[in-house]
């Protein structure tokens, strides 16, 4: 057994709001400690650091050129991602970063290469795939539940961030829409489930291009729209389940469809949002009428974001692959581009890399 007796003296790049859960959450660790935080705006980082009463708010190169810190958790928009990995690879330390690795596949290819090259380690989010509720699903799977997995179905269909968030320009840029902002969730929870994608076929489009923020300093701006606002799109697994999928922010009359459904010879699962870390996960067998509950393999009582980061700063120590792991977030970036590249070039899209799924999380305490 590895005993990890000292913390990674860790540091946060990107102050903004989902940094609060992030600090939360790794204030209890028992493998990370966070020393120092970053903003491009120094008042960010001042105010997040006497929140949580951490000791250093510091510029980025200041972050970077700390040899004390050998991890950096990049929490920066997508546009800043590949710039703050690179800048933690060149600098010496392993790096863990919030959804999408990057916006280019070309970066991201990059960012993977240079971690070789420096013998370093990158992870990214998300990680809730780690969470009871897909990791239900996988034992489910894994335990003969619904037989042999055959297809599946995902769906993420709402309106648009612009009513309530303050500043959602971004959210209509390139690499952004909703298979950017939501598509890991489901991506990265169906290839765990299923294993890697062979080829995606799609449908793309900007259903509703006239946009304006609801909220906040800036409502009634209008919003420029550059990026597919509705994907809809089939995906062919290696090991052969074909899934169907929509992604869209131009249903805003709501919907009644299910997030995920895993169907197989012997019956269908239906899975929580994989936004989140728990819920039901329901089982119908093949000839019965009844959903029934599957008992949870552990609970995810509480949003448990930053387990992923732990997992990699453990399998640095034990020497072992991570789970929310830098080449799942490629796979998953390369199958996010492939639909946007099926519907513009009207033909399928054979995804070039691959991913070998590791041994799922099997209870609350084992990473």
């Amino acid at each position: 057994m590895v005993f990890f007796l000292t913390r990674m003296k860790t540091g946060i790049v990107g102050c903004g709001n989902i940094s609060a859960i992030y600090l939360q959450n790794l204030a209890a660790s028992e493998w990370i400690e966070v020393v120092a935080l970053a903003d491009r705006f120094p008042a960010k980082a001042q105010e997040r650091a006497a929140e949580f009463g951490i000791a250093n708010a510091c510029t980025v190169d200041e972050l970077m050129e700390d040899e004390s810190i050998e991890l950096i958790i990049n929490l920066t928009i997508p546009a800043s991602h590949a710039a703050v990995h690179l800048a933690a690879l060149e600098a010496g330390k392993h790096v863990y970063g919030e959804k999408p690795l990057a916006v280019s596949l070309e970066d991201a290819r990059l960012i993977l290469d240079e971690a070789v090259k420096h013998n370093l380690t990158v992870g990214c989010a998300p990680d809730t795939f780690l969470g009871s509720g897909m990791s239900t699903a996988r034992h489910a799977i894994e335990q003969g539940l619904i037989g042999r997995p055959v297809a599946g179905t995902a769906f993420m269909l709402g309106g648009g961030p612009e009513s309530w968030h303050v500043d959602p320009e971004f959210f209509y840029e390139y690499g952004g829409g909703p298979m950017f902002d939501m598509g890991p969730y489901y991506l990265s929870a169906l290839v765990h489930l299923l294993g890697p994608i062979q080829r995606i076929s799609s449908s793309t489009g900007i259903q509703i291009q006239d946009r304006v923020i609801g909220s906040g300093p800036k409502a009634g701006t209008p919003i420029s729209v550059q990026t597919p606002t509705h994907l809809a799109g089939t995906l062919d697994f290696v090991g052969g389940p074909i899934v169907t999928m929509i992604m869209s922010f131009d249903v805003r009359g709501g919907t009644e469809l299910p997030r995920i459904e895993i169907h197989g010879t012997e019956g269908t699962l239906s899975l929580p949002d994989p936004n989140f870390f728990g819920g039901d996960v329901r089982l119908r067998r093949a000839g019965s009428e009844e959903w029934e509950t599957v008992e949870p393999v552990f609970e995810s009582s509480h949003n448990e974001r930053g387990i992923g980061v732990e997992d990699m700063v453990k399998s640095i120590v034990e020497n072992r692959r991570h789970r929310a792991s830098g080449e799942l977030a490629y796979h998953v970036l390369e199958a996010m581009h492939a639909f946007i590249r099926s519907s513009a070039e009207s033909r399928h899209v054979t995804l070039e890399s691959s991913y070998q799924v590791p041994e799922a999380r099997s209870d609350h305490s084992k990473l």
